[in-house]
């Protein structure tokens, strides 16, 4: 993860922690369920662009990373890696 974006991600994932904790709420105090749906939406949305971010971050540093040294296994390590992840988001 490059330094730069942390305290964005980290930002994101602060509010997110927030948006969670109003759904509890609005659980416990028996909000309509639609209510309480779209604010679960709202929440995996906003998990979704966390992760495209982090997603962007390997490609750009780590995978990029691999390419640019010309290691071979590592390229191969890294790609393995992205394979895996992608299938198991797939499931």
């Amino acid at each position: 993860m490059d330094a730069q974006d942390k305290p964005q991600l980290l930002n994101r994932l602060n509010r997110i922690e927030g948006q969670v904790r109003g759904v509890v709420r609005m659980v416990e105090d028996d909000r309509y369920c639609i209510d309480v749906l779209t604010q679960v939406q709202a929440v995996r949305a906003a998990l979704a662009r966390v992760e495209t971010e982090l997603l962007k971050g390997h490609l750009g540093h780590c995978i990029e990373g691999a390419i640019v040294s010309g290691d071979k296994d590592e390229q191969r390590r890294k790609a393995a890696e992205l394979i895996e992840l992608l299938e198991r988001a797939a499931r």
